[in-house]
């Protein structure tokens, strides 16, 4: 064996620590520029993505990504937390201050990882296996961790592990129909209502919804993940009026990492905080608890109101572009940051639209629409104004977009005439359209008028001319 003292200690350890990416692993490296182009390069346009900040990326790429500090602040499972402990206070300060919440009311948890745990570690506070939740259907604008299920199966763990029953929109508006609902709920008797979407293109009355929940007994659960970079601008109906427990997401509106938190009445407080550790997650992810407080200071900026305001100024002329050029929209218009266009008028489906977009460099998601039976067929698209917004777009560029969408969607049509209907053989005619080739190259020459946070793009440049 061989003696380890007089081994180089400099051979011993042959790790990157001091190397770039680009010098240690250059294959990933260009994996990396590869997507910071197609994001420059192209019209992003999916309702749950933006940009965030340069000072977003920062904290996430800090040493806060090497400590662990399992508990909460000051009750921490390991040391040398000092700094962390305030960090993730002064997180939880703004917080607060960015929704305008009394810390003698209210408290936030600002370590849940992302959306989904959000929810599942609220659920897990509030109610016991087995008990009644009623969230919207998926296909009505609701969250998969609302409850989704089929008639054929339990889709989302909230259905695996409560009973789930969905509210849905009206099948002929679209919009929530309020009546309906509390008859439902009076009859179901709900221990949990869900008042939130993930593609409803409208506000929520959270008046009704608290009456709703109080009329059995019910807690009222807020889960705000898309809209809440509004909500904090005052541009949408403030939940926290209403609700026992508000969740969200501190990316899409708000413009921030990828990361969760849960609001809460102030009594819920060791419920909340024991959900999310121990009952469902480990160490925080500190460098996002970083991120999201910084990302806070911008919601408690006089510049955020403006910003966020330009987000639905430009989703309204969107769609009003779309509706002009004869494309049907669901609930005919919207109020907040997302748009879903309805091509079932055209015989298409999202799915094929979704596609025809990518290749024109132009992403927007396949999206269920009340009537839909299908997820992966569905007869919408949905399409978002955050980051397009972030970009510095206004409504003159959004008239440009229309224009986009509408000559894709025309390709669609006249392809799928000539190709049937079938998946499989609508592509392969797709993929060498000359004109969805035009359409992408359009497309490119206007993206790259505008500017994307964080990404250098004299670099970028440079990089892509090798």
């Amino acid at each position: 064996m061989e003696d380890i003292s007089k081994v180089d200690n400099a051979q011993k350890i042959n790790f990157s620590n001091d190397l770039t990416l680009q010098e240690w692993d250059e294959e990933l490296y260009n994996l990396i520029q590869e997507e910071e182009y197609r994001q420059y390069s192209g019209i992003e346009l999916i309702a749950s993505e933006n940009y965030t900040s340069k000072a977003v990326m920062e904290c996430l790429g800090s040493c806060l990504t090497n400590k662990y500090s399992e508990g909460t602040v000051g009750a921490r499972y390991y040391g040398g937390n000092e700094f962390i402990d305030k960090i993730e206070k002064l997180c939880m300060k703004r917080a607060l201050q960015a929704y305008n919440l009394d810390d003698t009311k209210w408290g936030v948890n600002v370590q849940p990882y992302s959306g989904s745990p959000a929810n599942l570690e609220a659920f897990t506070a509030l109610l016991n296996p087995g008990d009644k939740i009623m969230g919207l259907d998926l296909p009505s604008g609701g969250h998969l961790t609302h409850g989704y299920q089929t008639e054929q199966k339990k889709i989302s763990f909230t259905s695996l592990i409560f009973d789930s029953k969905p509210y849905k929109v009206d099948s002929e508006t679209g919009l929530l129909n309020y009546d309906e609902m509390k008859n439902n709920i009076l009859e179901f008797k709900p221990k949990l209502i869900i008042a939130g979407h993930s593609s409803y293109p409208r506000d929520l009355d959270y008046q009704k919804f608290r009456e709703m929940a109080d009329s059995v007994g019910a807690y009222l659960f807020v889960d705000m993940a898309h809209y809440s970079g509004l909500v904090s601008a005052k541009l949408h109906n403030d939940p926290f009026k209403y609700a026992d427990v508000v969740t969200t997401t501190t990316h899409k509106t708000m413009r921030g990492p990828r990361a969760g938190m849960i609001f809460y009445k102030i009594e819920y407080k060791q419920k909340i905080d024991f959900a999310v550790f121990p009952s469902i997650q480990g160490g925080p992810h500190n460098n996002s608890i970083a991120a999201i407080a910084t990302q806070l200071k911008e919601l408690c900026s006089d510049e955020w109101k403006e910003y966020a305001l330009q987000i639905i100024k430009n989703a309204q002329h969107l769609a009003k572009c779309l509706v002009e050029k004869n494309h049907k929209l669901a609930t005919g218009g919207t109020e907040n940051h997302l748009i879903l266009l309805d091509v079932r008028q055209y015989g298409l489906t999202g799915s094929k639209v979704e596609k025809a977009c990518d290749l024109a460099k132009i992403s927007l998601n396949k999206n269920a629409i009340y009537g839909d039976k299908s997820a992966l067929a569905p007869g919408g698209v949905r399409i978002g104004t955050p980051a397009v917004t972030t970009r510095g777009m206004k409504e003159p560029e959004m008239e440009k977009i229309a224009d986009f969408i509408d000559r894709v969607i025309k390709v669609c049509i006249r392809i799928q005439e000539k190709a049937g209907k079938n998946l499989k053989d609508f592509l392969p005619h797709l993929e060498k359209d000359n004109e969805i080739l035009q359409i992408k190259k359009e497309v490119e020459n206007f993206s790259t008028n505008y500017k994307v946070p964080g990404i250098d793009v004299e670099k970028l440049r440079k990089y892509m001319e090798k």
